[in-house]
């Protein structure tokens, strides 16, 4: 069975910021599931849902909060899975404030981090995580660098045209 990935947010205004991430694991046909847990409101929710998520068959999680961010925290504290942490922008401190709060975890307690509202590296890099068990999704991953690559090669010869009619 293929690993799954949970995408965990701590309200539900922060599914803009995810969206990227569940279209970007569904594009490698990984499977994911979305929830709304907070680390200060549910922090028993959240708990067994980490504490669980290895026998419900997941194989990374992505915790994305804002503000005092410490889902990703509370999500890697009950868990040997990789936690990956998508740190939201808020109005306060511009996601500041929960780039600090994900990144800046004690020592066995992992979070690893991606830019502020950063989902679709989240993903990339959940993927990479699969893929170190899973050749279907490793090709997947390489097909992807081979497109980057052309497209910024279409793009400087595209450039280059623009460049020798100046």
């Amino acid at each position: 069975m293929n690993k799954k990935v949970a995408v965990i947010m701590g309200s539900d205004s922060d599914f803009p910021v995810v969206a990227p991430a569940i279209k970007r694991l569904k594009s490698f046909g990984i499977p994911v599931e979305v929830r709304v847990m907070s680390a200060h409101r549910t922090p028993d929710a959240a708990a067994d849902f980490s504490k669980n998520a290895k026998a419900e068959g997941f194989g990374v999680i992505i915790a994305a909060a804002g503000k005092a961010a410490h889902l990703g925290g509370v999500l890697a504290a009950h868990t040997t899975l990789p936690v990956i942490g998508i740190p939201v922008k808020s109005s306060t401190l511009d996601g500041l404030d929960a780039l600090l709060a994900t990144v800046q975890m004690p020592s066995g307690i992992p979070v690893a981090t991606v830019a502020i509202d950063g989902a679709d590296n989240a993903a990339i890099l959940a993927a990479q995580m699969l893929a170190l068990s899973d050749e279907t999704i490793a090709a997947q991953l390489e097909q992807m660098k081979v497109d980057m690559e052309e497209g910024v090669r279409r793009k400087n010869e595209a450039l280059q045209a623009k460049v020798a009619e100046i």
